[in-house]
């Protein structure tokens, strides 16, 4: 790979860990808003934890009955995990018209993908969003 398509991929990325937590934690802020999201969720009491290896970032996403909680800590026993394992391909997800699922990996209870599908789809597409104008609710740029 050339230093051009480098930098090409990296332009694609937050510009730094800081930038990216904040990015994801307002797409967060957005899925909990999505009213058809709460309705596929209304009954479902959920702990992930997400991960995105290459970064060592990590967070939790709890579901409880239609409202979703995101904390920066890992969960203790979370029921799914989700990761990536570069920063590039969780990025991707939100970018691309490809499925999230083709380039995750999942673990845990796996019955429960069908509720954590409904959630990756609606949290990318407010990524995707976030992504292409990075400000928070008052207006502030996140990065």
């Amino acid at each position: 790979m050339t230093e051009r398509e480098i930098r090409s991929n990296q332009s694609h990325l937050p510009p730094s860990k800081r930038a990216a937590r904040r990015i994801i934690q307002r797409a967060f802020v957005l899925t909990g808003r999505d009213r058809l999201l709460r309705q596929h969720i209304r009954e479902a009491r959920l702990t992930t934890l997400w991960i995105l290896e290459d970064w060592d970032l990590v967070w939790t996403v709890t579901m409880d009955r239609g409202k979703i909680a995101f904390e920066r800590r890992p969960a203790k026993h979370p029921d799914l995990t989700v990761s990536w394992q570069t920063a590039n391909e969780f990025f991707s997800c939100a970018r691309e018209s490809a499925s999230p699922q083709s380039i995750l990996e999942l673990a845990g209870n796996i019955e429960l993908r069908r509720v954590a599908n409904h959630l990756l789809k609606s949290f990318f597409g407010h990524l995707g969003h976030v992504l292409r104008n990075p400000v928070d609710g008052a207006g502030e740029s996140l990065l």
